[in-house]
């Protein structure tokens, strides 16, 4: 499949053409008729909806069309599949004419299907001499060999694993050992191998391993997430190495075979118990090789890096790229996830949900389809641990969750000054948990009453009582609600008293007014 983006993307950051037919795994000519087409229908830069298929529509409408033609064997399978037993070319041949005639296609015949394939073979009889170009390619690589420190609390040995990366131009190599081939130790030699060498190189040919390509797909291998971005970091290519190729990347290949007789061989006796210094070892033994005289033409390594191939060199970014890891989490029905057993909140929307995790020194990153949903600062420590934002939870549990004496005051405060002095006598004479309890049910009223209405009914209990609760003032409202809709429709009666009922009999009653 040939990726018109990926080509166009590199194009337009100045990478030269032989260097993306490298990194997109097409032919130049390729590469070269999609830069032309773009150009000659005034592509400038490329927009979202610009996807390969999109671009494959727009720059060669010819080829949507279905062309009627011979149908093209795929002669990869046919050398793999004539390697197993009884398995023969005629019978390879059928095979094929079957499949070309399902798929409407005219098929070779026998004598030509044949001849193809001789022609196809003789690749497998030949090797092919790779000239590289100054700067164009660092090649890196663990070495099959590895060292060991002392390791002081158990009495044993520690592994050491060695990282190597050359440039197959002038063979100058960088050399360091590490205590495990993780991401984070696989990054780190790159950085210090960029650091060494003192600028960045076009494009980076590492083997298939898990650190760097996640999974090693036949033309487009999916590259790991935070090796990828160390080279977006640095602005340059990566381009793995097919799987079980070796010679895709001689050079590293062969430093490996030479740094393990010249440098592992000569410290397999060497005793430490610090890293940094079976390192220092490391370092002084490898200035000795870059410094070597080369055998069969003149100069060293470290010469011809100096004066043919560091100007080529990109420079070196200011700060070091922060390393990073990445992984999969999904979101628990507690709207967290869990990172190494300790726990961050993402919004409650993405509950079951499967997102993206980068995890960096400081902080973790949360993203959902390359959009970033949440983000913490890293936990360390005891562990099980919560990382909660309160924006991240439904609104019911935002309320219970603040639902404190503080944030109580504030709300007494916003209907009026009469519920603030209500609910300072509910703090004051109870428990707090209690307290908490009705001034929860006095906020729930808030949805079927107004301010006002609630601050009246404060003032009247106040007013009323020595001793308000919670019930009386829910009993206010409802009075007082119910009198005013009474009085908005004119069925308020209005109550007269008369001398002649009641419990008030007056003075004619007991004769106060006989003379």
């Amino acid at each position: 499949m040939i990726q018109y983006r990926k080509i166009l993307e590199l194009h337009f950051k100045k990478i030269s053409q032989r260097t993306i037919s490298t990194s997109v795994g097409s032919s130049r000519n390729t590469v070269s008729d999609v830069i032309k087409r773009s150009e000659q229908l005034g592509i400038e830069r490329l927009t979202d909806n610009m996807n390969n298929r999109w671009l494959e529509e727009f720059l060669f409408p010819e080829k949507q069309s279905i062309e009627k033609g011979y149908f093209p064997p795929d002669w990869e399978k046919v050398h793999k599949e004539l390697q197993k037993k009884n398995v023969t070319l005629k019978l390879l041949h059928m095979e094929y004419v079957q499949q070309a005639r399902g798929s409407g296609k005219v098929p070779y015949a026998y004598r030509t299907f044949a001849e193809n394939y001789g022609k196809y073979a003789k690749k497998y009889k030949a090797t092919m001499p790779i000239r590289r170009k100054p700067g164009e390619v660092l090649e890196v690589d663990w070495a099959g060999s590895t060292l060991s420190i002392n390791d002081r609390s158990s009495g044993g040995t520690l592994t050491v694993y060695i990282f190597v990366a050359t440039f197959p131009y002038s063979q100058y190599s960088y050399v360091e050992g590490f205590l495990d081939m993780k991401s984070a130790n696989w990054l780190t030699g790159h950085i210090h191998a960029f650091e060494y060498f003192g600028g960045i190189p076009e494009s980076l040919v590492p083997d298939n391993l898990k650190t760097g390509v996640s999974k090693p797909l036949r033309g487009e291998p999916v590259l790991n997430e935070a090796y990828r971005e160390l080279a977006d970091y640095y602005q340059t290519v990566i381009v793995p190495g097919r799987v079980r190729r070796p010679k895709d990347k001689p050079s590293v290949e062969g430093t490996v075979g030479f740094i393990s007789r010249q440098i592992i061989a000569a410290l397999r006796h060497y005793q430490c118990f610090d890293l940094h210094d079976l390192n220092q070892q490391i370092w002084k033994k490898l200035n000795e090789l870059n410094q070597e005289a080369f055998q069969k033409r003149p100069g060293s390594r470290k010469k011809a890096f100096d004066e043919e191939e560091k100007s080529y060199l990109h420079p070196l970014r200011q700060t070091r790229f922060k390393l990073s890891e990445w992984r999969s989490a999904k979101v628990q029905p507690n709207y967290h996830i869990q990172i190494e057993r300790m726990y961050y909140s993402v919004p409650y929307e993405y509950i079951q949900t499967d997102v993206d995790v980068r995890l960096s020194k400081d902080l973790i990153e949360v993203y959902f389809k390359d959009a970033r949903i949440a983000s913490h600062k890293r936990l360390y420590g005891e562990i099980g641990q919560f990382s909660t934002l309160s924006e991240h939870m439904p609104d019911n549990h935002r309320f219970y969750l603040e639902h404190t004496p503080a944030n109580s005051r504030e709300w007494a405060l916003s209907i009026g000054t009469n519920m603030e002095r209500f609910m300072e006598f509910l703090l004051k004479n109870g428990s707090e948990k209690k307290s908490l309890n009705q001034l929860m049910s006095l906020r729930s009223l808030e949805k079927s009453y107004s301010k006002e209405e609630m601050d009246l009914a404060a003032q009247n209990l106040l007013l009323a009582s020595s001793n308000p609760t919670v019930s009386v003032f829910k009993t206010i409202l409802i009075r007082n609600k119910k009198r005013k809709q009474a009085k908005d429709n004119g069925s308020l009666t209005k109550l007269t008293t008369s001398e002649n009922y009641g419990f008030v009999r007056g003075a004619n009653y007991f004769g106060g007014n006989r003379k």
